[in-house]
């Protein structure tokens, strides 16, 4: 027992070692990092500015150059003339260092000459080289009696001038060496740093975000939690023979905090952590977005452990084959070397790769192999409880008023997302501050959910009372008979102000989150999507275009039961046509029609049988019912806006409270009563028809629109 004990002693000791270590990992190096990026930077400033001075200067010595009169070079005989008549008024001697004496004179009145060339100029000025060896005594008293006025003068040296002549090539060399060096990017993968990778290594400085920021994704942290203590804490799970996890996919609908959660994994880390999106990859030159990949991984090995996180994998991790443009495009060559680094003839041990998408289903099969991606965690819209969790997490840093209550909101948000609450709370804040009021109350975190679910209001579109009461009568219906079928989902509010793009809204919230549906539920929905027609047809004797959403979305729904659900006894139990797939996913161009002409008909007929039973559904509640079209449709065209309990009010012939005084019922009128809402699921799971997971049926709010 005693050798048993003291094993265990060393093993203690060495993960306690090991915990030692890992602070020291917190900050390694960069194998990306180019310590001299900053001095760079301000070189090439310092050179940028010296080179605009030394172009100003040529500038302006150019300018005062042309100014000056031309200096022209004469012949010795042409000079003797000019001395002989007193034509030279001055002159400077100019002596080199190789005995000669360069003589510069000035006319005193200009002369026309001709050039060696046969050109005739007028000369002011004029330059030779005297063929004397030395001034002597007879030389300056011939000047002296011609009246010259001269001056004898050294000449800068030859090196000087050679400087002089060369500056303006070695500024130019200079700034060619300065780019092709940026360009070389301090890397041996080559002369340019096109194929380096532009992944960023967050340290425990730069992540503020934790575990206990992120909510309503429970089962996702402990998925990423058991990666973090692997990295921590390897031999804890090595001594069962466990293999640590190559890497995670997170999949969801925009919107959940997949991003969020690798941002909370990068701050509760105490390893290196890279962050790159898929977009990154890819770039106008050929075999670019492979050497990135293989630059990235080289990285994440020198820096192992770490974790290595792309974001949005789709736009490189694309089927191969897909589309028009054949197996060999640069997107494939960078997939197949991803493929590679992650799982291939080499083992990346200590490299996790953390990867996010919303289309899981355009990936390629080789990248969601066990050994690549050994955990697809689905990070799905939140419940009931996740989203108070969000609702707590977002305002925690907002002052709220006494009247708040976050689990009442919740239970009136279902469907929507992390986003979607985190902007229901900005605009709840925005509200407030916009009304300058020191806290937010629960009427602006009603009037925001009602912006966010419902549209903006637009009070100012001119609407005709005729339009206006057609719009009412709509909508009426709508309530109408969502209210006489048990199986619809309760109304939450309805209102005839313009909404975004609708002139009338009504919504439905469920009581129960729903994940299934039954062909009950989905008849009373189509019920309930004919009503605002049917009402205008038994008021108005006449159809108009606002029911033209609502037939668009019946027309699909039925047809979807039919061809897809098998909610047809005629037709059984039987899926007719095949998937229409995305263009360039590799499969499908178009429909496939898999199911002859009478079938067809057939399917047309049925599909029409059921709009046909949802209309006449619809007629019978609003035609023995018609006293209450009339009284609800009035009430609404009062006060625009009711909300349920409201509706039930009016529908059981009870008075409302009349309204304040210039005052027009809105959102924030609705009592903060737990609202029986839920969601028309059934045409959002209409939009796709594979079977669902999870993150694709989860309900979302539900509208009835009326479109001018």
């Amino acid at each position: 027992m005693s050798e048993e004990k003291k094993n265990d002693q060393n093993n203690n000791d060495k993960q306690n070692d090991k915990r030692q270590f890992l602070p020291k990992m917190k900050r390694p190096k960069s194998p990306n990092r180019n310590d001299d990026e900053f001095n760079w930077s301000k070189a090439f400033r310092v050179v940028l500015s010296w080179s605009a001075i030394i172009m100003a200067v040529f500038l302006v010595m150019t300018i005062f150059k042309g100014a000056e009169a031309t200096e022209y070079d004469i012949s010795f005989t042409q000079y003797q003339e000019f001395l002989t008549k007193n034509l030279i008024a001055k002159a400077t001697v100019k002596k080199s260092n190789l005995n000669d004496f360069d003589f510069h004179g000035i006319m005193r009145e200009p002369q026309e000459i001709t050039l060696a060339t046969g050109k005739r100029v007028k000369v002011e000025k004029f330059t030779l080289t005297l063929p004397y060896t030395n001034i002597d005594d007879a030389v300056i008293v011939q000047w002296s009696q011609h009246n010259v006025a001269f001056s004898i003068s050294k000449e800068d040296g030859m090196w000087t001038n050679m400087l002089v002549t060369a500056l303006p090539w070695i500024i130019i060399i200079g700034i060619w060496i300065f780019i092709f060096r940026r360009m070389q990017g301090g890397g041996t993968k080559g002369i340019f740093s096109f194929g380096k990778s532009r992944a960023k290594m967050l340290n425990e400085g730069q992540i503020r975000i934790t575990f206990e920021d992120v909510a309503g994704c429970d089962e996702a942290k402990v998925e990423l939690q058991e990666v973090i203590e692997f990295l921590r804490d390897p031999a804890k799970f090595q001594k069962l023979g466990g293999k640590i996890p190559r890497g995670v996919l997170l999949l969801g609908p925009p919107g959940t905090g997949k991003t969020l959660l690798a941002r909370a994994v990068a701050g509760e880390a105490g390893v290196p952590f890279f962050s790159i999106s898929g977009a990154d990859f890819v770039e106008m030159f050929v075999g670019v977005g492979a050497s990135r990949v293989r630059d990235l991984f080289d990285q994440g090995k020198k820096s192992a452990p770490c974790i290595i996180f792309i974001d949005e994998i789709d736009a490189v991790g694309r089927h191969r084959g897909a589309g028009l443009g054949g197996g060999h495009d640069e997107r494939e060559q960078t997939l197949n070397q991803l493929l590679v680094e992650m799982d291939g003839f080499e083992q990346n041990n200590g490299v996790i790769l953390i990867a996010a998408t919303n289309r899981p289903d355009v990936l390629d099969p080789a990248l969601m192999r066990p050994g690549r991606f050994d955990r697809q965690v689905v990070v799905d819209r939140p419940d009931v409880r996740g989203r108070e969790g969000i609702l707590k997490v977002h305002t925690k840093n907002i002052p709220l008023a006494l009247d708040i209550k976050l689990d009442i909101l919740a239970k009136g948000t279902p469907g929507l997302s992390g986003a979607d609450l985190a902007n229901l709370v900005n605009e709840a804040a925005l509200l407030a501050a916009r009304k300058n009021q020191k806290e937010v109350t629960m009427r602006n975190f009603e009037e925001a959910k009602d912006k966010v679910m419902m549209g903006t209001e637009r009070k100012s579109m001119l609407i005709s009372d005729k339009e206006k009461r057609i719009t009412a009568y709509h909508e009426a219906g709508h309530v109408l008979v969502a209210k006489y079928i048990p199986e619809s989902d309760p109304i939450h509010k309805v209102t005839i102000i313009p909404r975004g793009r609708a002139l009338g809204v009504t919504t439905s919230l469920p009581i129960d989150e729903k994940h299934t549906y039954s062909k009950k539920y989905l008849e009373a929905l189509l019920a309930m999507l004919y009503g605002g027609r049917i009402a205008e047809k038994l008021v108005f004797n006449e159809f108009t275009t606002g029911a033209g959403n609502d037939i668009e979305r019946a027309s699909n729904l039925s047809r979807k039961m039919v061809c897809e659900w098998g909610m047809s006894e005629k037709m059984g139990p039987l899926t007719y046509g095949a998937k229409e797939e995305e263009l360039f996913l590799g499969r499908e161009v178009t429909k496939h029609r898999d199911y002859s002409e009478e079938t067809g008909r057939t399917i047309d007929e049925e599909v029409k049988k059921i709009i046909t039973a949802a209309e006449k559904r619809a007629i019978d509640i609003l035609s023995g019912n018609i006293d209450k079209l009339h009284m609800l449709s009035n009430v609404l065209l009062e006060r625009e806006i009711l909300d349920s309990e409201e509706i039930d009010k009016v529908l059981r012939g009870e008075q409302l409270p009349a309204l304040e005084k210039n005052v027009t019922a809105s959102a924030s009128d609705a009592p903060a009563v737990i609202p029986a809402p839920v969601i028309e699921v059934a045409v959002a799971a209409a939009a796709k028809s594979e079977p669902k997971s999870p993150a694709e049926t989860q309900p979302k709010p539900r509208t009835r629109t009326r479109k001018s």
